[in-house]
């Protein structure tokens, strides 16, 4: 693999500010770039020196690049795409932070030059936090990054991407776009949007006396509505399936309390606390929870 020397993100988010954190302070002889549309984000950027240089241009912040990583909302792709196109140098890498693959690779392979390699990433991090000012250099620490490729994808772009993602501490799987897809709408997206439906169920009023187990539940309810505005949108044949699929366990559910079926009760709740525990057994193996 080739030497690189510099990294730009787009997008100085949580997830891009914390990118260009890393390679700035932990990764000697690569410098990181970034840039934001948003002059109040590249001016905070400055003062918090999360980054080596950030650009107000975004052509010259990827004219020197090696790799550019996209840190925005996914439906911003494909016009990021068009318009960093004429100013990437050959051989670039474009990657990116986004929860969806499969409309991304399309985006890329119509709008990408035929010398710039395109590889998807999707590093599992982060949190409800949003913005520059909570950037964190232990943010892809020991996480899951996973990396996306089709057949025709360069394969040593693929591998100095996972390469990139190792060095920033996290534990990297190769799969194929739609495989992403599909994995991450039954894992994320269904219960974010089981959350938000659990949380819009109830009356404000009703919240107030909620205990911890509610506030466990709906956490992931917290998250910017316009970022899962952008997955379920770019994802919505996976996350429709996923959902029919829950809502036919809650109706199993529903019917067996209606009909006051206790013992069918006692068997859908046991099949699930079971399979938790299994779940939380293998996290724990992985050490990956503690």
């Amino acid at each position: 693999m080739r030497k690189l020397r510099q990294v730009t993100v787009i997008g100085l988010g949580l997830l891009g500010s914390s990118i260009t954190l890393v390679v700035s302070k932990g990764i000697s002889g690569l410098k990181a770039v970034g840039y934001s549309h948003r002059q109040s984000t590249r001016e905070r950027a400055r003062d918090l020196e999360v980054a080596d240089v950030v650009f107000d241009d975004i052509l010259s912040s990827v004219s020197d690049a090696d790799i550019v990583i996209l840190a925005t909302p996914i439906c911003t792709f494909e016009q990021i795409f068009k318009q960093i196109s004429p100013g990437l140098p050959d051989g670039c890498i474009v990657t990116d932070v986004g929860s969806t693959k499969v409309l991304a690779h399309r985006w890329a392979r119509k709008c990408l030059g035929q010398n710039v390699h395109y590889v998807g990433s999707h590093p599992i991090a982060g949190s409800e936090q949003r913005g520059v000012d909570f950037a964190r250099d232990d943010l892809f620490y020991d996480a899951m990054c996973l990396v996306t490729a089709e057949n025709q994808t360069d394969a040593a772009a693929v591998k100095e991407v996972e390469s990139f993602w190792t060095r920033l501490g996290c534990r990297v799987s190769v799969m194929s776009p739609s495989q992403h897809d599909k994995i991450l709408g039954n894992v994320s997206h269904v219960p974010h949007a089981a959350a938000a439906a659990l949380v819009n169920a109830s009356s404000e009023s009703d919240l107030k006396f909620s205990g911890t187990g509610f506030v466990d539940t709906s956490r992931v309810a917290s998250g910017p509505a316009n970022v899962w505005a952008d997955i379920f949108y770019t994802n919505s044949v996976n996350v429709c399936r996923g959902l029919d699929r829950t809502v036919s366990e809650l109706i199993k559910l529903r019917d067996a309390i209606k009909g006051r079926d206790k013992q069918n009760i006692e068997r859908l709740l046991e099949k699930a606390r079971s399979k938790r525990a299994r779940l939380i057994d293998y996290k724990m193996k992985k050490k990956e929870i503690t």
